[in-house]
């Protein structure tokens, strides 16, 4: 049995304090990602994307949205890589070469969308006021614009003249990414309205 004095024990207390506060809602990092995913639309997408980064999210909101967007940009590069070995394909059809082409575009402005919210987002960690809300709504803008470039890559397959192997790869492909991308999204929101809530002193 170990002893601890008044002094030892004031001591303790402050620490379960602390602990206590940084914890809030949610017991771990873990349980932190799953709570806040269940803002988004995709939630065990959302889970199953994040959780793999939980010891560098631990419960900040600021680095969920990073992470998020991390993996958005990681599927979208990925994608756009895909996409362009597609016009390789050999007996690919006109039509389907065209879409491939536009797609690759899209992908590729979808990329460069993500990749400037996520340096925009990086240099938001002590802004407040009005300079918070600039930075947030261009990150915002951009997130938007990138799904935009994802669905637009997928609208070029619609119809049934588009159907076959082509389609169906890009579909799988681009409908993931779209979907990591709307839940980065939420998470970009939900950062933000908790943000500024907490900076006007209102309760979450």
């Amino acid at each position: 049995m170990v002893f601890v004095g008044y002094g030892g024990l004031l001591e303790l207390e402050a620490l379960q304090k602390v602990l206590m506060e940084g914890t809030g809602s949610a017991s771990s990092p873990t349980d932190f990602i799953k709570s806040s995913c269940k803002a988004t639309r995709y939630p065990d997408l959302c889970v199953q994307c994040l959780s793999v980064y939980a010891r560098a999210i631990q419960k900040n909101e600021h680095h969920l949205a990073l992470s998020a967007l991390s993996v958005s940009l990681s599927r979208a590069r990925s994608a756009a890589a895909f996409v362009t070995k597609l016009t390789k394909v050999r007996g690919i059809k006109p039509r389907e070469y065209q879409a491939v082409k536009d797609c690759i575009e899209n992908m590729g402005d979808s990329v460069d969308r993500l990749s400037q919210s996520i340096r925009e987002l990086g240099h938001m960690g002590r802004a407040v006021g009005q300079d918070f809300v600039w930075h947030m709504s261009n990150v915002q803008t951009w997130v938007s614009a990138a799904l935009t470039d994802e669905s637009t890559c997928l609208d070029g397959f619609a119809g049934r003249p588009m159907d076959g192997n082509v389609k169906v790869a890009i579909k799988r492909r681009v409908t993931n990414v779209a979907e990591v991308t709307s839940n980065a999204l939420a998470l970009v929101n939900h950062f933000g309205s908790r943000h500024l809530t907490s900076a006007s002193g209102e309760k979450p």
